[in-house]
């Protein structure tokens, strides 16, 4: 039982995981070691405060890898089964997932602080010119092997977890290549994705929701765009396969098949479009024009930047604090603010945003 769980465990994690406890193994033994006359509070402090992150990222390991695992087993128990109970579970992982990218962000800083501490104390020949982590200058011999040891490893831990990701099992080793396990999967990091997003936007609503609603359907079109992860396809892989069908795609050259539109349902739909798309007030009106800065963009448009200018601004039933769905959808289609006479942004199923 245990090989089989030793065997979902990703191979960067047990480096990280043994990379940690010997931070944890060789600060004790400086501990222990450390000399009399250097061990005061300011010496060893970043030793201890270096040694407890460690312990606690262990910890947190052990107890992501746990939730994850019990994630995995409810969606394969029932994949095509929306349940509360694979929500909670999801937001369980998540949120020891979060809690344990706080430990690295920790262990970082810790590194960081412990490198600036140990320079201190370092002539410009290179050699100690004090105690560093409770050892003398002249100390020599295994101990300082164990001092040079902790720091490249402490150094290590910091920079690589960094790079690792937050997942502490192989996602493969669950769902292997059923297609609905992996859909249920990515419908739950879609669903609460975007329900974060549109809480950060004012609508936090949508946070406490249960049953299904829209945010679910986007999630579950979502989930099964991604299916192609149950052939072990990567994201790169099939975005370069997309790629490659767009550069060697062969349109039809004859179009005598295609009815022609209507010129008068052309020029209305030409004259209605501006309208049309400036009634998505959030990031995606400015995603595809902008892909580096559209958080920037979006930001300026919706006037958070200039909040003085509130009172100007037309109310719309459901908007938020400083009007900014109304701000966004007037500066896009360029047109004065009294000419926004009613709107809503959608709060409840069923119900258009209109302006």
């Amino acid at each position: 039982m245990w090989i089989s769980r030793l065997r979902r465990v990703r191979r960067t994690i047990m480096v990280l995981g043994v990379a940690n406890f010997l931070v944890i193994v060789s600060g004790g033994v400086l501990t222990l070691v450390s000399e009399s006359g250097c061990d005061s509070a300011g010496q060893l402090f970043p030793l201890y405060a270096v040694c407890l992150a460690a312990a606690v990222k262990l910890a947190a390991m052990v107890k992501v890898g746990t939730t994850q695992e019990l994630m995995a087993m409810t969606i394969m128990d029932s994949p095509t089964q929306n349940s509360l109970q694979r929500k909670l579970k999801y937001k369980t992982w998540l949120w020891w997932t979060r809690f344990a990218m706080v430990i690295t962000v920790l262990q970082f800083i810790g590194a960081t602080y412990l490198m600036f501490r140990v320079a201190k104390y370092v002539s410009r020949d290179g050699l100690p010119r004090d105690c560093v982590l409770g050892l003398y200058p002249d100390t020599r011999g295994w101990k300082q092997t164990l001092e040079v040891a902790f720091l490249i490893t402490v150094c290590f831990v910091a920079l690589a977890q960094c790079f690792t990701g937050s997942d502490i099992l192989q996602w493969r080793s669950f769902y292997a290549t059923q297609d609905d396990a992996w859909k249920a999967h990515y419908q739950e990091v879609f669903d609460h994705g975007i329900r974060e997003v549109l809480c950060c936007l004012g609508r936090r609503e949508y946070m406490g929701v249960i049953e299904e609603d829209e945010v679910c359907s986007v999630a579950r079109l979502l989930g099964d765009l991604v299916s192609y992860r149950a052939s072990g396809t990567g994201h790169l892989e099939f975005l370069a396969g997309l790629a490659l069908l767009q550069h060697n795609s062969q349109y039809p050259e004859s179009y005598e098949d295609c009815m022609e539109a209507p010129a008068f349902h052309l020029q209305e739909a030409a004259m209605l479009h501006k309208f049309a798309e400036a009634a998505y007030t959030g990031p995606l009106l400015d995603v595809g024009r902008n892909p580096a800065l559209f958080l920037c963009t979006w930001i300026c448009r919706q006037g958070i930047l200039t909040p003085w200018s509130r009172k100007w601004r037309p109310k719309l039933d459901g908007d938020n604090w400083w009007r900014g769905h109304a701000a966004a959808f007037l500066k896009f289609i360029n047109f004065p603010a009294h000419v926004l006479r009613r709107g809503r942004i959608c709060r409840e199923k069923c119900k258009a945003t209109y302006f």
